[in-house]
């Protein structure tokens, strides 16, 4: 079996609905996130690729276009927009494009990592 990946990466703001005042992810906050999709297939297509990275352009631009310095709780709704439901909606989108999608990691800081697989 053949595996890759690429990241790609957004800024945006959020805040979390629910949790105590005292919690900091409460209060409208940002990060760079960065996304990393995995691809897997068990054949390779020529010139030896799973898929192309460059045919991976169209997730950049849909990141860009959909979450690239915007609130996300404006975007999406209407569930939190905490790391595991953007990589549930970005698991989503991708395996829809690319069915060798089988995975999409979220980090919204260097420490910490949220998964969506299928």
């Amino acid at each position: 079996m053949y595996t890759i990946s690429k990241r790609f990466s957004f800024d945006a703001s959020h805040h979390l609905e629910g949790l105590p005042t005292s919690h900091k992810c409460g209060r409208v906050h940002g990060h760079t996130y960065v996304i990393e999709l995995v691809l897997q297939s068990d054949v390779l297509i020529a010139p030896g690729f799973v898929v192309d990275y460059g045919k991976l352009v169209p997730f950049k631009e849909y990141l860009d276009a959909q979450f690239d310095h915007r609130d996300l709780n404006e975007v999406i709704q209407p569930v939190q927009p905490t790391a595991e439901n953007i990589a549930r909606l970005c698991f989503e989108w991708c395996k829809a494009r690319w069915p060798e999608t089988i995975a999409v990691r979220v980090s919204e800081t260097p420490n910490t990592l949220a998964e969506y697989t299928e």
